[in-house]
């Protein structure tokens, strides 16, 4: 039986590769244990974020 990663653990692992900074083991660990319907999701909501931070924090500096 497939051991399923944790929200918490998939979270960190996609910031980690939004990052660049992902480790061989972790995403190894990554392909064996994760969802890839949890990664996808994650990953939508990390670029919706990153987005939406960009975005206020532009409107916050200009007038």
């Amino acid at each position: 039986m497939k051991k399923q990663q944790s929200i918490l653990k998939t979270c960190q692992s996609v910031l980690w590769a939004f990052l660049g900074v992902q480790s061989d083991i972790n995403r190894e660990q990554d392909f064996t244990q994760g969802s890839a319907l949890q990664f996808i999701i994650i990953g939508i909501v990390a670029v919706v974020l990153f987005i939406v931070g960009l975005m206020w924090i532009v409107s916050a500096v200009l007038p």
